[in-house]
């Protein structure tokens, strides 16, 4: 899959040094994935949460932070929406953000 802009990730990770182990294991598994539909996904990640328009939301750091991504499958393609803290999640709509 390839990753449209990972600078969420890296900016988020600046402020929150602890996530980026997570983080960094989520993106090298994520370019390596070829997921066709939304069950591959969750073949990989299990605990991801899968909404409607293609969106899917990742628990990283054992539940610590919240990942939210557009996924084109067809293309190959993974949008980066959102990330934060579990709190920082709570206060969003994620089938809109």
């Amino acid at each position: 899959m390839r990753i449209i802009s990972t600078r969420r990730i890296k900016d988020f990770c600046l402020t929150h040094p602890n996530a980026e182990p997570t983080c960094t294991e989520w993106i090298r598994e994520v370019r390596h994935a070829e997921w066709e539909n939304p069950n591959q996904l969750r073949n990989l990640y299990p605990s991801a949460s899968i909404l409607p328009k293609n969106r899917a939301v990742f628990r990283l750091g054992g539940g610590n932070y919240r990942l939210i991504v557009v996924i084109h499958y067809d293309r190959g393609i993974v949008y980066i929406r959102f990330i934060g803290t579990h709190a920082e999640y709570d206060k969003i709509d994620a089938n809109t953000i």
